[in-house]
């Protein structure tokens, strides 16, 4: 399995293909999972990209993280993890969540490197009573096949998703909560006593393509927030999509697949000297 030193954590990670380099955060609690669940798909008729899947400290198969107390120290952790595994290389980026919030610290960081940017139900606010968002609610259930699963996993899933069907409970299972049931909690506790970063992300415009993936129904970080910081991406595509929450990527899988797919045509044609 491929691990990758660093000072504070010893980050397990995978790679997909050849080309230009994706990296991929996930959010708070799942694994690399979450990610290449729902952007695999992506690529099965899409060649020339390299997809970086890592397991954030606390999370996953990643260890050794004990030093990490906030997330400074999360995206130093991250920071140094591109360095190492693309020194002086330019890529692309995706955040889901909590991955999200990272990536914005990664574009502060290494904005002239970065071809592109993609956020999927980004949290934009740490704190989570300063956020603006709906009350949840369910939009569609099949009560037939909620009726086959426990009351613990009805519970867990009615309170996670917004579609409750089949579908959506297997890739939840696979994708989100598998990653959630081996969490450090305690770290992860640790970590959300400075959710947030002590520096303010600094309002520098990001001129490179990108796309901002918003559920109408998402009570987590929900969907306003987003458009605070929509000048500072001329080049984002910001859509909010009904009968969608927090795992967005899993309840609009096909306008998901669709819109990721256009925001790397995108990327493609803005950077194509760097492509040829």
């Amino acid at each position: 399995m491929p691990f990758c030193k660093g000072t504070n954590a010893n980050i397990y990670y995978e790679v997909i293909g050849e080309g230009i380099p994706i990296i991929m955060l996930h959010g708070f609690s799942p694994d690399h999972r979450l990610m290449k669940g729902c952007m695999e798909p992506i690529f099965k008729e899409r060649d020339g990209w390299s997809r970086i899947y890592m397991d954030l400290p606390g999370m996953g198969k990643t260890k050794d993280y004990e030093n990490i107390s906030n997330s400074d120290d999360m995206l130093e952790t991250i920071l140094e993890f591109i360095n190492t595994l693309l020194p002086n290389q330019p890529y692309v980026i995706v955040g889901e969540s909590y991955g999200g919030y990272l990536t914005r610290g990664v574009i502060q960081n290494q904005r002239d490197r970065i071809l592109g940017a993609a956020f999927i139900c980004p949290m934009i606010v740490p704190e989570k009573q300063e956020r603006t968002v709906p009350a949840h609610s369910i939009i569609a259930a099949d009560q037939q096949f909620l009726a086959t699963l426990t009351k613990q996993e009805v519970d867990d899933f009615s309170s996670n998703q917004v579609v409750l069907d089949k579908y959506n409970w297997q890739r939840y299972s696979n994708e989100v909560l598998a990653g959630c049931q081996i969490a450090d909690v305690h770290f992860l506790e640790k970590i959300q006593q400075s959710y947030g970063f002590s520096f303010h992300l600094e309002n520098i415009m990001f001129h490179q393509p990108s796309l901002f993936l918003l559920g109408k129904q998402d009570a987590v970080v929900g969907y306003k927030d987003a458009f605070d910081v929509i000048d500072l991406f001329p080049r984002a595509t910001f859509s909010i999509l009904d009968r969608a929450g927090h795992n967005l990527q899993i309840e609009q899988s096909n306008i998901f697949l669709t819109l990721m797919s256009e925001w790397l045509d995108r990327v493609n044609e803005s950077n194509r000297s760097f492509f040829l």
